[in-house]
């Protein structure tokens, strides 16, 4: 027989969306009368912006022709990406279009950048946490420091008394919705600079930031680029979702070391990664992203955000008209609410569930300091919002 990865036997029996998924699957089948209204899972509803659905025919008409067809692209993304996104999200930063490599979404990318690194190394994770971060950790037989961000703290991370290695930060945060200051993110950024530390910054919701004074790049922080590797995505900020697609940025700077003392660009190791495991995300796909950094593309996604945002505050109303206590929804499209004492999340996502057909995700799903919390997205349609809204209404907790 062939010995299989012990450390996946130290996941949980299954991946929380896929727990969540089958658990409705089986309420549908056997309340086949009810409407389900589901704000549980962070996928878009509305459709592509005008001017990606033009991009994407475009780039299609292209590949009909001899003189227009596109092959394998460049490991790292098309120049015409690399340089759209840097002008766009990162002009005036220091960084090089060379730093950035184009995938097929955040999620792909915060799970695989681990694998350049030993896996002896310690990995710290905020708490409650996006399950990929954890999973993908376990999977290499890390060890896990948790960072708990709860009401008691503001959902502010303390840093961590064992010195980690490596750390991750989401900001705005999935699940929480809530951000940090630029004060508060600089103390990070000090702290992986004089403990050699490398921070893995997933802001796959900063185009969703409304506060004044909070940072969308972690390179606006001095001294972040010797010392961060940041992850962006389409999927949420242009409704990519089903298309794929997302970036991470590396810079030169940041370094790491070699069994014999060496330092390493880790880059380059990213790079070699990349070009062994993966061929690249599709041409039309890069030309429809390349969209969103236009002009017109940038006011659309601007409306396609502000009315997802206006469902999150819909949904935070709700919650707030039951007498709970409501985080996020201002600068992230996510609304976490804490249950009243002794509730345990799963159990309230059941009784929702059951007593107004309407499926959110349990905050224990998310790590241990996420017991006691729900989390909703703003994610659904308009109508279907404004309907679970007045369920709510009339839901006894």
């Amino acid at each position: 027989m062939v010995l299989i990865n012990t450390h996946y036997q130290n996941l949980a029996g299954s991946y929380l969306f896929a727990e969540i998924a089958k658990r409705l699957n089986a309420f549908v089948r056997d309340n086949p009368d009810k409407k389900l209204i589901r704000l549980g899972i962070g996928d878009v509803t509305s459709p592509l912006p005008p001017c990606v659905i033009k991009a994407l025919r475009r780039a299609v008409d292209e590949q009909a022709t001899a003189e227009g067809f596109r092959g394998y692209g460049p490991e790292q993304g098309y120049a015409f990406l690399r340089e759209a996104v840097l002008e766009d999200a990162f002009a005036g930063l220091g960084l090089a279009s060379d730093e950035i490599f184009i995938s097929d979404g955040a999620k792909s990318d915060v799970g695989n950048f681990q694998e350049i690194f030993h896996a002896d190394c310690a990995v710290a994770i905020t708490d409650p946490v996006y399950p990929v971060y954890a999973d993908s950790n376990i999977m290499a037989g890390r060890r896990l420091i948790y960072l708990p961000c709860v009401s008691e703290n503001n959902f502010i991370p303390e840093l961590p008394a064992t010195r980690p290695d490596l750390i991750y930060l989401c900001l705005p945060n999935n699940p929480t919705g809530t951000v940090l200051t630029a004060a508060q993110l600089k103390l990070w950024v000090d702290y992986a600079r004089a403990e050699d530390c490398i921070i893995f910054f997933d802001a796959a919701y900063e185009a969703y930031i409304h506060s004044p004074g909070i940072p969308h790049s972690i390179y606006e922080i001095e001294g972040a680029r010797d010392v961060a590797v940041e992850f962006r995505s389409y999927s949420k900020m242009a409704g990519f979702t089903g298309l794929r697609c997302g970036y991470v940025v590396v810079p030169k700077s940041v370094q790491a070391v070699s069994a014999d003392g060496a330092k390493i660009s880790v880059r380059s190791l990213w790079m070699r990664r990349q070009s062994t495991k993966f061929n690249g995300c599709a041409y039309i796909v890069q030309r429809a992203a390349q969209a969103a950094h236009t002009a017109e593309g940038k006011r659309e996604t601007r409306e396609l955000i502000a009315g997802y945002m206006a469902n999150a505050k819909v949904i935070r109303q709700a919650f707030e008209a039951l007498g709970l206590k409501v985080f996020g929804g201002i600068d992230a499209p996510y609304v976490w609410v804490k249950l009243p004492a002794g509730l345990d999340s799963w159990k309230f996502f059941d009784a929702l569930l059951q007593g107004a057909t309407i499926a959110g995700t349990p905050g224990a799903g998310f790590g241990p300091s996420g017991e006691g919390y729900f989390r909703l997205t703003g994610f659904g349609s308009r109508a279907d919002t404004l309907e679970a809204a007045e369920r709510l209404r009339q839901f006894k907790i």
